[in-house]
């Protein structure tokens, strides 16, 4: 007779954040509150005035749900604005996600729109015959 494994699902929540070109994906599981950006503490992933910012939705969360979860986020393309604002998308939709908790996201939608929704915004392309210059550039008239 072969005994039955006993498996217990943990709940995982995957969550995706964008800003211009960095997408962030966000896997949030219970644990202790640790916080892995790319495999990475977040203080040493970021430069020190940027890991701040990173960690606004955290701050907004409260210490008493944020120690409850362990938050792991893997972040590509951009820069680092960019991948600030993808890993604070990520992580604040996660967390809303995680505990379902509509005043937690008033809370964020309150505090910066950003954290919760999308900016589509996109840089234009350049056009032709004077790509260089950028895409609205025109050759200067003379007067006379």
């Amino acid at each position: 007779m072969v005994a039955a494994k006993k498996t217990s699902k943990k709940k995982v929540i995957v969550t995706s954040g964008k800003r211009k070109r960095a997408i962030a994906r966000a896997y949030i599981k219970e644990g202790s509150g640790n916080v892995l950006v790319n495999g990475r503490p977040i203080s040493l992933y970021f430069p020190n005035y940027a890991y701040l910012r990173a960690l606004e939705p955290l701050v907004i969360a409260g210490d008493n749900l944020v120690s409850k979860v362990d938050v792991e986020v893997n972040v590509i393309g951009g820069g680092v604005t960019g991948q600030i604002d993808a890993v604070r998308q990520a992580i604040a939709r996660g967390l809303v996600e995680y505990f379902d908790d509509e005043d937690l996201e008033k809370r964020y939608l309150a505090y910066d729109m950003s954290l919760i929704v999308f900016d589509p915004r996109r840089t234009e392309p350049h056009k032709p015959s004077r790509s260089k210059q950028g895409p609205r550039r025109k050759k200067q008239l003379s007067k006379r």
